[in-house]
């Protein structure tokens, strides 16, 4: 027989234990800062050492790879840009598995040190290409029949952008996370480190680039592509070496689970409950345990998506656990988890017009370069040719004069104006990349049909399997660039920006992997667009638009498209964020009103 009186006591000691377990948990969180050992600016030659010769590598290869596989492997024009679009689509859609796994499973450090040797195996793979000559087709010389590549090759090419793309997959969305991570976030000298970090970071980024796209693009396309690719494979092995030499030293923070759970917990119960009605249930009465051990900050109750609200709805057959947590978060979500999951689903408009927007873009790396290759591209009187992949520079030169520009001028003009932190919205800095971007196609156009007039009438005098060389100057291709730039400058910081403040603390990961997703979209979209009006086009009367002599086409009508698409998505933008609730306290009481006036009409009309 059961003694009521141990059992009692038995009952009070467990509670008092779990009570005691919980306070150490707390005790550990607070001490969290203790059990690392910052190293801070130490650790940094290994970080940005490894960052500056990873990034030469890798953009080294990929910004030319599309004459690589037009004059080394033989493919035609629309073959090679799908390829590259598939490819960067494919790498940049990657980024959300990595940073899944590395959240969940593996850690920043495990997952960069194993993306690292991967993308070192892709990079070497593809110099091997280019070296062994049984891996790349036989060479054929202007206007003669060529001989595309066997299987056997291209399945060995694609092997080694496979391994590209696996390298990526952690490397870009952990590699900014993993160097904030050196620093000590609760101290000022720790968040000092940090801004100056991602300063670093963005200033290497910029060089990286730079020197990929002039140095080592001549050394491909004007020396030896077996040379040109094998620097960048060289420059990843350094790469790879500098970040293990500081793997003792670093912060390796251990993975806390990814909050892609806790979304599909909101998402399930929600869809469990969604005949409860909701008028019955106002927001105070909602299940709102916040867990002690959250990094997140406390979310105000927003009125939009209320239908999610629905997974909050405790019924009788919910219990919670003695610390107030749910019993079963399967069958009962707290109001936090709910909002944060509001947090996503108001970003995700934003982010599909981010998608169109990229389409501009991705023209400026696959398309242009073709236009280059079929222009006058000598400086002056010299012999010297500038590269076609290399005028991609352009577009970043107006990115880095621009930003320092608007940062320390027009930044204080504007907050004179408006009276706003930022002079302008992050949403509005999206609005005016936008606006640039249909500028550029316009622009575009123009310049494509006067090249094409040359090539026609004037040319110069060249002629390549790709078609004739046009009189007019490369240069003129560059007040494209320096918009498309412009367009840049103002659409991807604010939006990185963007996903950074208005996403969850915990969601930062996945904000990464955001950001790098809609330039993977952007790559599928633009591909499906250039195959379709390829294939229509193909049938009509007035001839193809995109056939591989670019001279017999008419890519300014491809461009005006495209600026059509953009009118359009400047115009769902604007609605967009017309729409749009910024994470902020402000906006909260706003909503609540909604809710208590709804509230109150419900009532009347009962009555």
């Amino acid at each position: 027989m059961m003694n009521p009186i141990g059992e009692g006591m038995r009952m009070r000691e467990s509670v008092e234990n779990e009570e005691e377990s919980l306070l150490k948990n707390e005790s550990n969180e607070t001490d969290d800062d203790t059990k690392f050992s910052y190293k801070g600016w130490k650790v940094m030659p290994f970080i940005i050492g490894n960052e500056i010769f990873e990034k030469l590598g890798a953009i080294g290869t990929l910004s030319n790879l599309l004459v690589y596989l037009t004059t080394v492997f033989n493919l035609e024009n629309i073959a090679a840009t799908n390829i590259i679009n598939i490819f960067n689509g494919s790498t940049n859609f990657a980024t959300l598995l990595g940073a899944f796994l590395s959240d969940t499973y593996f850690g920043r450090f495990k997952t960069l040190a194993f993306c690292t040797v991967a993308s070192f195996l892709g990079l070497f793979v593809i110099q091997l290409t280019a070296a062994v000559e049984k891996l790349h087709p036989s060479h054929c010389e202007d206007n003669s029949t060529c001989l595309g590549p066997t299987e056997g090759q291209m399945t060995f090419l694609k092997t080694g952008l496979g391994l590209l793309m696996v390298g990526a997959a952690g490397i870009r969305p952990c590699n900014l996370a993993f160097g904030a991570d050196q620093f000590n976030p609760n101290t000022d000298s720790g968040k000092r480190g940090i801004n100056s970090f991602f300063n670093w970071y963005f200033f290497t980024f910029t060089i990286a680039q730079l020197v990929s796209l002039t140095v080592i693009v001549y050394i491909q396309s004007n020396v030896s592509w077996a040379l040109g690719l094998g620097i960048p494979a060289a420059l990843m092995l350094l790469s790879s070496l500098i970040f293990f030499m500081g793997s003792k030293m670093y912060v390796k923070v251990t993975p806390s689970g990814s909050p892609i759970t806790s979304i599909l917990q909101v998402l399930v119960v929600a869809t469990k409950k969604r005949r409860l009605k909701l008028r019955e249930h106002l927001h105070p009465s909602l299940f709102n345990y916040v867990t002690p051990k959250s990094m997140n900050s406390k979310l105000p109750y927003t009125y939009q998506f209320r239908f999610l609200d629905k997974a909050a709805i405790m019924t009788p057959q919910d219990q919670t656990n003695p610390n107030g947590s749910a019993s079963d978060p399967w069958n009962l979500c707290s109001m936090q988890q709910v909002e944060e999951v509001k947090c996503l689903l108001r970003v995700l408009p934003i982010w599909v017009s981010a998608i169109f927007y990229y389409i501009v873009i991705v023209q400026q790396h696959t398309v242009l370069v073709f236009q280059a290759l079929l222009s006058d591209r000598r400086i002056g009187h010299s012999e010297f040719m500038i590269p076609g992949a290399s005028y991609y520079v352009f577009l970043m030169l107006s990115v880095a004069i621009w930003l320092p520009i608007y940062d320390r001028k027009v930044v204080p003009f504007l907050q004179k104006l408006t009276g706003k932190e930022g002079g302008i919205t992050l949403l509005q800095r999206m609005g005016v990349g936008i606006f640039f971007s249909i500028l550029s196609m316009i622009v575009s156009s123009v310049v494509e049909g006067h090249r094409r007039n040359l090539a026609l009438t004037k040319p110069l005098g060249m002629v390549t399997r790709k078609g004739a060389i046009s009189s007019m100057s490369g240069l003129w291709l560059i007040p494209q660039l320096v918009l498309a730039g412009l367009g840049e400058a103002f659409m991807s910081v604010a939006q990185i920006e963007f996903y950074y403040k208005q996403f969850p603390e915990n969601m930062r990961s996945i904000a990464g992997s955001l950001f790098y997703c809609a330039h993977a979209g952007s790559s599928y979209l633009s591909s499906l667009l250039i195959s379709v009006i390829h294939n229509i086009t193909a049938k009509s009367a007035t001839g193809n638009w995109l056939p591989e002599d670019l001279n017999q086409g008419r890519l300014d009508n491809f461009y005006r498209i495209i600026a059509a698409i953009e009118i359009m998505n400047l115009g769902y933008f604007l609605l967009c964020s017309k729409w749009y609730r910024y994470k902020e306290a402000d906006n909260s009481s706003i909503e609540l009103n909604k809710v208590t006036k709804q509230s109150e009409r419900s009532a009347n009309s009962v009555q």
